[in-house]
This record gives C-alpha cells, sequence and structure tokens, in this order.
C-alpha cells in the first residue's frame, strides 16, 4: 500500500501564488463567470488547507521546540477602523441631532439582530447580493450579516403579522457590505446607517414627501455643506425601459445599470479585481457598453434610453414627461408622473423644492424599490476637478437628440499593488483616495411589496398573505463624518463633555472633593477630578486642561470654612492652527457654594452646550 504523502506549506503556498495569478488574469480578461467563480473557489480551499497546515504545525506535540513564534499582527480587519475619543464626541453629536430629528417627527425607535437568517436577505439586492458578508453555519443555521435596515424591518414587519396599519420607526445600528473601501470617504465595510420608515396604507405620497422633509431637516442641522436630493420614480423608469423595447427580464438588469450614469466614478475602483459587481459610477459611454456588451440589450434601444436619462430639472421636467405621447400611453409611466406632480405640490409646502432636483437618471440599484426612490448628494460627493456630482446631467428639461461626445469615464488612479503579508494571499491595488468622491450620503425610497413577500414566503404557497406598504430613508452616518469631521476639527470643538473639574488647594481634601463632585453630577453638571488623595496644584489644572473643560472648581480650607468656591472660567484659541489654552494670571471668582450649580446652569458656555464649541 503506497504511504499517503504529507502536504507541504511551501508546496501549497507555490499552489496559492499560481492560483492567485490565474484568478487575477482572468479577471482581467473578463473571462467567463463561472470560470473566474470555480477557479476563486478552488484558492479559497488551498488557503484553508495552508491554515490548518500551519495551525497543526504551530500548536500540535510535533511542533519544532524552539520554534520561533511569529508577530502578531495588532490591524482592524480591511473596511473597518476604530474611532477615538474625540472623532466619537463628534460622531455622538451627529447622532444625537440625528435622534432629535426622527423623534420631532413622531418617530419610534427599532432595534434588530446584526445578522439574520441568510434566506431572509436572499434576493432582494439585485446585483448587490455578492456584497452580502456570508457567515458559516452558525447551529443548523445559515446565516449572514445584515445588508441594511429596510430587509430587517420588513421582516419584522411581517412576524407582526403585517397588521401594523399606521407606523413611524426608526432604527441606528451598523451594517455590513463586503465592498471596497475607501476609508477617508466614509465608505466601509463595516458603517453605520440611521434609517426612518413609514409603513401603512396612506394617501398618495404623503409620507413620501414627509421622509423628503425630514431628509432635508436632518442635513441642514447636521451642516454638511449645500445639498442636493434627487428624486425619481421607479414607474417613470420601468415605462421608459417599456416604451424603448427594454424586454421585461432585463429591466431589472438594466435599470442597475443606468444607477451608474451620472454619478461619474463616486467610487469606482478596482471591483473586477475582487470579484465584486462594479461600485464605479460612470459617463453614458460605459453605461452603454454595460447594457449591450454585458446585459445583451440591442445598442438602438440603449441610445432610445439616453435620451431619456441624461436630463433632470424640476416640476417643469413633468410637462416634458407628459407631452411624450409615447411614453404617457404606457401604464407604469402615466402613473408615476401623476404621483410625482402630487409629490412636488407637497414638497412645495414643506419649503424644500429649492433642495430637489428631477433626476431621470436615478435609478437605485436594489430590487425592492417600487415608487418614489431618491439620494442626498452634496459638492463632496463627487471626486475632486468636478464641480458637481451631476456632471453629466444634462439641465435641461427639453429632450435633445445631441450628437455631443460625452464625457471621458473618469476612474481613479490606483495605487501599485500592496505586498501581503500573509504567504499566498491576494494582491489588492489599492486605490488612491484622493481621487474618490464621497458619494451619496443618504438614499431611500417606496417599497411596497417587501413586507408582503415575507408573508406570503412564509404561508406557503397558494395561501393569501397580507402585504404593508412602506416608504423609507437611509442615512449615512460614516459619510457624514467623512464631511462634518474636518469642520469639527477646523473649528476647534470639544473633544469631551466634562464641564467641570473639581481641583483642591491645600491638603488634598478628598473627601470634600468627592462631595462637591457628586453634588454637580447630581445637578446635571458632568464633572470630574484627579484620583490622588494630595495632589498637586498645576497637575490638576494641566488634567483639567488636557480635557479641555471650561470650569475649574477650586476648593481650600479658607473657602469651606467660609461656604465659597472658587471659580476659574477656561478658555482655548486657535495658535499657528492648533487648539491653545489662553494663559490667565485671572484668580477666578468666589462663588456661594449654594449658589454655585446656579451660577454655572446662568453661563453662556452652559447655555450653548449642545453645539459642541469649544472656542467662541
Amino acid at each position: 500500500m503506497a504511504a499517503s504523502i504529507e502536504p507541504n506549506p511551501d508546496t501549497l503556498a507555490s499552489e496559492i501564488a499560481a492560483q492567485s495569478a490565474l484568478l487575477n488574469d482572468l479577471r482581467k480578461q473578463q473571462a467567463d463567470p463561472a470560470l473566474v467563480e470555480e477557479t476563486k473557489k478552488k484558492l479559497g480551499e488551498l488557503k484553508r488547507n495552508l491554515a490548518l497546515l500551519q495551525n497543526t504545525g504551530s500548536g500540535g506535540s510535533g511542533a519544532k521546540e524552539g520554534k520561533k513564534k511569529e508577530r502578531m499582527l495588532l490591524k482592524t480587519p480591511k473596511g473597518t477602523r476604530d474611532y477615538g475619543p474625540g472623532e466619537m464626541y463628534c460622531r455622538e453629536h451627529i447622532e444625537r441631532i440625528v435622534k432629535e430629528c426622527f423623534t420631532t417627527y413622531g418617530g419610534s425607535q427599532l432595534d434588530t439582530p446584526v445578522f439574520e437568517r441568510k434566506e431572509i436577505l436572499a434576493g432582494k439586492y439585485g446585483e448587490d447580493a455578492k456584497l452580502i458578508f456570508d457567515l458559516m453555519d452558525q447551529g443548523g443555521e445559515q446565516l449572514a450579516l445584515r445588508y441594511d435596515h429596510t430587509v430587517p424591518l420588513a421582516r419584522y414587519l411581517a412576524m407582526s403579522g403585517a397588521i401594523t396599519t399606521q407606523a413611524k420607526l426608526w432604527q441606528i445600528g451598523k451594517v455590513y457590505r463586503r465592498d471596497n473601501p475607501v476609508m477617508s470617504k466614509g465608505r466601509m465595510r463595516e458603517f453605520s446607517q440611521a434609517d426612518f420608515d413609514i409603513a401603512g396604507s396612506w394617501d398618495t405620497m404623503i409620507p413620501d414627501a414627509e421622509l423628503i422633509s425630514l431628509l432635508c431637516t436632518v442635513l441642514s442641522r447636521l451642516d454638511v455643506g449645500e445639498f442636493t436630493v434627487k428624486v425619481n420614480h421607479r414607474k417613470i423608469l420601468d415605462g421608459i425601459f417599456e416604451v424603448c423595447g427594454v424586454p421585461p427580464e432585463k429591466i431589472r438588469s438594466i435599470s442597475s445599470a443606468v444607477d451608474k450614469l451620472d454619478k461619474v466614478c463616486i467610487i469606482a475602483a478596482s471591483s473586477e479585481l475582487n470579484g465584486l459587481p462594479t461600485a464605479g459610477k460612470m459617463a453614458w459611454a460605459d453605461v452603454k457598453k454595460e447594457m449591450t456588451e454585458e446585459k445583451g440589450l440591442d445598442p438602438v434601444v440603449a441610445d432610445k434610453i439616453g435620451e431619456y436619462v441624461k436630463h433632470k430639472g424640476g416640476p417643469e421636467l413633468l410637462d416634458v414627461l407628459k407631452a411624450d405621447e409615447a411614453l404617457m400611453a404606457n401604464a407604469n409611466a402615466k402613473v408615476g408622473v401623476d404621483e410625482m406632480g402630487i409629490l412636488f405640490t407637497y414638497l412645495k409646502a414643506y419649503k424644500v423644492m429649492d433642495k430637489i432636483s428631477f433626476d431621470l437618471s436615478l435609478a437605485r440599484g436594489l430590487d425592492y424599490y417600487t415608487g418614489i426612490i431618491y439620494e442626498a448628494i452634496v459638492e463632496a460627493s463627487a471626486p475632486p476637478g468636478f464641480k458637481s456630482a451631476n456632471a453629466f446631467a444634462s439641465s435641461s428639461t427639453t429632450p435633445s437628440v445631441s450628437n455631443a461626445t460625452p464625457p471621458e469615464s473618469h476612474h481613479p488612479k490606483k495605487k501599485p499593488a500592496k505586498k501581503s503579508a500573509t504567504p499566498g494571499a491576494e494582491e489588492e491595488e489599492e486605490i488612491d483616495e484622493s481621487q474618490i468622491g464621497v458619494g451619496s450620503i443618504a438614499a431611500g425610497g417606496r417599497y411596497d411589496n417587501l413586507v408582503g413577500m415575507f408573508t406570503a414566503a412564509a404561508a406557503g404557497e397558494g395561501k393569501k398573505a397580507p402585504g404593508l406598504p412602506c416608504v423609507g430613508v437611509s442615512i449615512g452616518l460614516d459619510r457624514i463624518f467623512a464631511l462634518v469631521w474636518p469642520k469639527w476639527v477646523e473649528r476647534g470643538m470639544r473633544s469631551k463633555e466634562t464641564m467641570a473639574y473639581v481641583l483642591a488647594a491645600g491638603d488634598g481634601l478628598l473627601e470634600e472633593r468627592i462631595k462637591l463632585v457628586q453634588e454637580l453630577r447630581e445637578a446635571g453638571i458632568k464633572t470630574d477630578f484627579m484620583f490622588k488623595r494630595k495632589p498637586k496644584v498645576p497637575a490638576q489644572f494641566d488634567a483639567g486642561a488636557k480635557d479641555e473643560v471650561p470650569f475649574a472648581i477650586i476648593i481650600g480650607e479658607e473657602e469651606l470654612k467660609e461656604g465659597l468656591v472658587t471659580v476659574k472660567e477656561q478658555k482655548w484659541d486657535f495658535v499657528d492652527g492648533k487648539k491653545v489654552k489662553i494663559e490667565s494670571n485671572d484668580k477666578g471668582i468666589k462663588i456661594k457654594r449654594s449658589e454655585l450649580i446656579q451660577w454655572i446652569k446662568a453661563t453662556p458656555t452652559y447655555k450653548d452646550w449642545s453645539s459642541g464649541k469649544l472656542i467662541a
């Protein structure tokens, strides 16, 4: 009987390197997807075998004595990051404003698990389904990390029997996508989203307008700069596709292609190197190529679509669409146009029409949308060098038959591939993040059938199941943070909530310091002190200054006898672009201890505390 050959780590590493090279070559050649997937699967198996062999070798009894232990790589996983205290204070400020707006608009909070049964998420995201993070079998359940909050919400409503007639629900939490990250622009694999959804049967377009008004309120309060909310209607798009001659089975895939138009490489990257759907936003020439060469659409049909989707405007664009007899003969398009007219009437009442752009290129690639769709963009949504995120969309509302050459595709520069520290690991080209835009910072739309899909699947074939119309908006908190944080730093905003720091002059007075700290805390004033029995006065001042605490409250033997405290208000300013504490010979003011809390709460610093400002 032949002896079995033990696998060798060096041999496996060589096979992995060869398989990686083959996979990269196949991707560059745009080979058959099935062949690419098979090659990728084999590469994964080789990597797992190498990992098992290395673990066995290092942890088993047969490991060589004295073998040097490999150094641990201290880093976060790709597409994730840590946030320090100062950054978290800014993020909490953002989240607090969002929550205030959500509750102002009558919302109730919801929380759902961060992972779901895989079948719950399957079939809801179109081409983006490949971005779902699968988890290994967990006790007999196939699970996946949630991709968004919308599908978990629909599952929750379906589990409730879809009997909620009127509900405003919001949720803030992390979601996960196996996307190609651009960390500095808030495009990550683990990121936070804030969702507000309205469920139930209401009169046409009222909840839709309410959500767009909510979105405008949130973005205005967050100080993200000038923003535009682009709106469109899925039924108008479907009508355009039908009138132009798109086969029914291709409508969703063509819609996904159109969604890549008019956002000019907001996040175009080496997606093909990662086996992911192209996240890049394209010019019309690229979109047409995808529709015709990759998705098999007749070029004549693609050109017809192009004449529609290159236009944007305001309510006046509805008049142009209504004058199109072929389009108005389509049932879907007519319903969409009529509903958009109602929507614009309500948005005028909400006084947000100056923020709205009716954009026929907006498609939203997710499969579950059925009606109104929208997304919010800012100037930083586009890459540097583009004055607008709408570079290719015509500002004219009159359909044109122009033969003007579309703009070239703009793709971000790629840095040289970084050599992986892990043997056999795939090498990925790094993206030059300076050439990437933030992308849309919020998006949403109407999804009337999603809850019904779940209730029908649960009821079984042939059984009647209730549905529940819904409309929602999702705000990308990490992208908002990417916009707000630089301004936060430039303005010298605070990095901590502590408002008062209790110091002792003299013998330490630890117990007296603790008593005063507790008095202030019980009155709602965030207070701290030094954990030393007899701290030196300069060390206490330095500790308070490090935390940027505006009120230094000093107690000494004499003050205790007289029932007084000394309050020294501390201030900061910018010097050479840095925050610096203003040194002062001011000894502070004497205040009766019984009046201290009232005195602090009457100061401008206290009243303006929620703004986060440190420097006036």
